[in-house]
């Protein structure tokens, strides 16, 4: 039967799993977590409308997208200029740099299935730990799992996603994917993700993304501390010649 496939942050935490091997007898055995949909206020103060100024591009914007546009093409361009030993050189950078990839799976809920796979492994793999999390009769259900936005289905059946590793069709290091089924009655955003009962069960809260005041007190303390480090090193130092004239 063929499948059709559809990227925050890996967490250490307590909610750590292992999924039974219900009927599906190929169940993983190796850990896992799953993430209670975000709390969110049922109502919520309306945005504010901004004008038409603010849709409308300044220089700075126009040259900053140029830019981006002509780096881009020069990438496109020089891309096949690139010798075999290059690409195979680049490849294993990144599988020294990030062996594994971290996966979350949302579904129409929000609720979050995250698993870490080997950064070598294909998509297929994705999928089936996502097909041995559901519940029996959601099982024989096709489903895709994509990045959205821009849109990009990750489908078995596509010969351009099934034959490349994680790290190939840059996923690694972390990656959300969302999960669409073909049965349209399941993809309702209040419609709970149909997992087995005991994976439901063992869902956690998400973990808060850090503050933004903590994000700001890091930066400066990043910022001032080679600083301060090179302004008390500086004065420790005196050269021979200037020591010779305070002496004087």
């Amino acid at each position: 039967m063929t499948e059709n496939s559809q990227s925050s942050t890996p967490t250490q935490d307590s909610g750590t799993s292992t999924p039974g091997s219900g009927s599906a007898g190929d169940a993983p055995a190796t850990e896992f977590k799953v993430y209670k949909p975000p709390n969110s206020p049922t109502t919520s103060a309306p945005l504010e409308e901004l004008p038409d100024s603010y849709f409308t591009p300044s220089p700075a914007d126009l040259k900053a997208a140029q830019a981006t546009l002509s780096a881009r093409t020069r990438s496109l361009v020089d891309a096949p200029l690139q010798v075999r030993a290059q690409r195979e050189a680049a490849e294993k950078s990144k599988r020294d740099r990030w062996p594994n990839t971290t996966i979350r799976v949302r579904f129409s809920d929000r609720t979050q299935l995250e698993k870490i796979f080997p950064s070598t492994d294909k998509i297929r793999s994705v999928y089936a730990f996502v097909r041995s999390s559901l519940r029996d009769d959601v099982k024989p259900i096709k489903f895709i799992l994509y990045q959205s936005p821009p849109k990009r289905d990750l489908k078995v059946s596509d010969p351009n996603v099934r034959d490349l590793s994680l790290a190939q069709l840059q996923l690694a290091p972390s990656s959300v994917l969302l999960l669409r089924f073909e049965d349209e009655s399941l993809n309702g955003t209040n419609v709970p993700a149909p997992l087995l009962p005991s994976i439901a069960a063992s869902a956690i809260e998400l973990p808060k993304p850090p503050s933004a005041e903590v994000e700001d007190r890091k930066v400066e303390n990043s910022a001032t501390s080679p600083t301060t480090t090179s302004s008390t090193s500086t004065g420790k130092k005196i050269p021979k010649w200037l020591k010779a004239g305070l002496k004087k």
